[in-house]
């Protein structure tokens, strides 16, 4: 693509600017609000317990989505904006229905990377299935290791390796190929309770990703764990949003979700929302977007994946 001619696309351009404006306010709204309070409960997880730890791991699985998928959108929109066409990196991974289908929207380019350069030569899904098993597992391992020589990252690509297993075993790798929901305003019931799983699923194995040592992420899990059943968790968890938190970010997540659910067959959130409206109601979207980011624009974080 560099090698050829390009000529300006109006269109492309378009369209790119409206992907660096999402992935802008994922990474500076989302992404960097959530850090702050994910930040605060991991480093003092000591003092909360139970529901507000729960809190800690949903912020800062929006803190890795958002601040990942937001600079990968900022990147392919600037791309796209003087004429190249890179691949998604992000297809929506936290609508997915079993953890297959979360890797094969999650880091696309690593993901398919590590499928092409190392699961397949090592013999893929073929074979015994001892050598499925075993590829499976070099293969997460591999991942964890790739972030870094922590032990921390280690379990989390082990723990992924074993969510996976009994896809793999039962031969279910591929059952969710579509979107979920596709073509429809709101998920079954069983679609919804595959998504509340996975999702739930991902967020443990982010307490290790997130943890500085294993001793950290054990102790995180034991009182999350320990807290669950008790009133007053909850209860701490309220006054927290309430104390530390406030109403806007809550709402603004909530916002985000509804956008990216509303985009979720599309290449990325906002690439048909608005489009069709008048011209008004069009920029009127636009520049809300863009005074969000001013208002409400978080502390400035450290891209995540920055340092791997």
């Amino acid at each position: 693509q560099v090698k050829m001619k390009r000529v300006f696309d109006r269109t492309k351009a378009v369209d790119g600017l409206r992907q660096i404006l999402w992935g802008l306010f994922k990474k500076i709204v989302i992404a960097d609000n959530c850090a702050t309070f994910a930040n605060m409960i991991f480093d003092h997880h000591q003092v909360y317990n139970g529901a507000t730890l729960v809190l800690g791991t949903v912020f800062f699985a929006f803190q890795i989505y958002g601040d990942f998928s937001g600079y990968s959108d900022i990147a392919l929109g600037t791309a796209r904006l003087l004429g190249f066409d890179l691949i998604r990196n992000f297809a929506f991974p936290y609508f997915s229905r079993d953890i297959s289908e979360f890797w094969r929207r999650w880091h696309i380019s690593l993901s398919s990377w590590f499928r092409d350069y190392l699961y397949l030569p090592l013999g893929g899904s073929k074979g015994k299935t001892i050598f499925k098993v075993r590829n499976i597992f070099i293969i997460f391992l591999v991942s964890g290791f790739w972030h870094g020589a922590n032990w921390t990252f280690i379990v989390w690509g082990g723990l992924n390796a074993l969510y996976y297993l009994p896809l793999l075993l039962f031969g279910q790798t591929r059952i969710n190929t579509n979107t979920v929901a596709e073509g429809k305003n709101m998920p079954s019931l069983v679609e919804a309770s595959q998504l509340l799983l996975t999702f739930s699923l991902t967020c443990l194995a982010w307490i290790f990703f997130r943890s500085l040592s294993l001793g950290h992420a054990f102790v995180y899990i034991r009182d999350l764990t320990a807290g669950l059943f008790s009133l007053q968790s909850y209860t701490s968890a309220i006054q927290f949003i309430q104390t530390k938190v406030g109403f806007m970010i809550p709402a603004l997540v909530a916002f985000f979700i509804i956008v990216e659910w509303l985009g979720r067959e599309e290449q990325f959130a906002l690439a048909k929302i608005g489009v069709t409206w008048y011209k008004p109601m069009r920029w009127s979207l636009y520049y809300s977007l863009i005074i969000i980011l001013i208002m409400y624009g978080g502390s400035q974080q450290p891209f995540i994946y920055f340092q791997f």
